[in-house]
């Protein structure tokens, strides 16, 4: 028997840094948290077979239409995310709506964050998260293939 093949393999830095790829994904239409989930698991790398929970093996994502994102009911205005200053009589209160009347980016990098482990590594992932409102982004030198978010589970 050969031991040698029960070995799990883990991606050095360097190698994980090669094999990152640029990802454009389309917003339009789709629901908020149903797409970060799988904008998230891109990010992480949790797609590729030489995935490694402690080195950033993730893939650089471009998210266009961000404007365009979804939600169901009336979690427009129900949902409330609340965040603390720190000081007394600090604590701030804050809906889907309010985060996009400020710029979808901020409501979908709140929602991948999310996400994301809380740690250095997360902070490194969400770095590598583009966000855009419209349908044009500044990325074409990098290549970026699309993708249809709705095929990957």
């Amino acid at each position: 028997m050969e031991y040698n093949s029960y070995k799990t393999a883990s991606v050095s830095k360097e190698a994980a840094q090669e094999a990152k790829a640029w990802v454009v994904v389309d917003a339009e239409g789709q629901i908020l948290g149903r797409m970060c989930t799988k904008v998230a698991k891109l990010l992480r790398g949790k797609y590729k077979p030489s995935y490694t929970p402690n080195v950033d093996c993730g893939d650089n994502v471009i998210i266009i239409n961000a404007a365009k994102v979804q939600l169901t009911g009336n979690k427009w205005n129900d949902r409330v995310y609340v965040r603390y200053t720190g000081f007394p009589g600090g604590q701030r209160e804050f809906t889907p709506a309010d985060l996009l009347a400020k710029g979808a980016d901020k409501l979908v990098r709140k929602v991948v964050k999310g996400m994301l482990p809380k740690n250095r590594l997360g902070a490194r992932q969400i770095a590598h998260l583009y966000i855009f409102d419209g349908a044009e982004h500044n990325m074409q030198a990098q290549q970026p293939k699309t993708i249809d978010i709705n095929t990957l589970k």
